[in-house]
């Protein structure tokens, strides 16, 4: 049974590898032999985790399907241990290990939580559990992320499971994520101005970056009138701190980034259909 203590408010912050060691053990108990491997992504296996900024990736796979009665048991073990996570707590997904070998996209998941979907859980958990099974096109960043610095916490090596993403699938899964930039970056500026900055890199140069490794590109490679956010949110983001900007220098630099990263996307794609 998926309880209201899941519920983030007045819990005690657990450290962030205790809570990875107890997913890990969550993992291993309930999907039990079905169970391939439990793997770290994100922030976590990247070096810039930050309590008060981030959450834990982690993406488990199994052999074969999980039945709706696992996966109640599962997330009756999850809620709690994501209220006692860190600041933004757990996103998680469960994936047969058949699409991340011959990988498809949007990949098929089996199951999905994150922070945005906690209120849907605890008022359906039998719906939730049976629902939450589709396809996320975010899965094509996450393996690529995985693949290049992911961790192994149980089970088989990562090449041994995962295999490769197409440069395409992950160009359109991370521009997915800044599509609305102009309009969101007022709600949420250091991350969509690390993201920007980031999808930016990979388009230019082919860098598979964190969050402040993509600030740190776009402080030294973006033209001198739009490097003052970048700063600011690499200052911010060190601090732990909340950022603030003016709407319009935001909306101004989400809107360059924006025509940048979707001008150089599309004419890849010109260039692809004419080949």
């Amino acid at each position: 049974m998926v309880r209201n203590r899941g519920r983030r408010v007045e819990t005690e912050q657990m450290k962030p590898q205790n809570v990875i060691n107890d997913f890990t053990d969550i993992c291993r108990r309930i999907l039990g032999e079905n169970l391939v491997g439990v793997y770290l992504h994100g922030s976590a296996a990247m070096g810039c985790f930050h309590p008060k900024l981030s959450d834990l990736d982690f993406i488990a796979v199994v052999e074969e399907s999980v039945p709706d009665a696992a996966k109640l048991d599962f997330l009756g073990e999850l809620v709690p241990l994501h209220a006692h996570a860190p600041a933004k707590g757990i996103e998680m997904s469960i994936i047969r290990r058949e699409f991340c070998e011959r990988f498809a996209y949007p990949t098929p998941f089996e199951l999905h939580f994150s922070a945005m979907h906690l209120n849907r859980l605890l008022k359906n958990p039998q719906a939730y559990a049976k629902e939450m099974k589709g396809t996320d096109k975010d899965l094509a960043a996450h393996f690529t992320v995985l693949k290049k610095c992911g961790i192994v916490l149980w089970g088989k090596r990562i090449e041994a499971v995962f295999g490769a993403v197409p440069p395409e699938a992950y160009t359109d899964s991370i521009c997915g994520d800044i599509e609305n930039a102009p309009e969101e970056i007022a709600e949420n500026p250091m991350y969509m101005t690390l993201n920007l900055c980031r999808v930016l890199a990979w388009l230019q140069k082919g860098a598979i970056l964190s969050k402040r490794e993509g600030g740190e590109w776009g402080l030294a490679a973006l033209p001198q009138e739009f490097r003052g956010l970048p700063a600011l949110a690499l200052r911010c983001y060190e601090a732990g701190e909340e950022m603030k900007i003016e709407p319009e220098a935001g909306k101004r630099f989400a809107a360059y980034m924006k025509k940048e990263i979707l001008r150089i996307r599309d004419s890849r794609e010109r260039e692809c259909r004419k080949g």
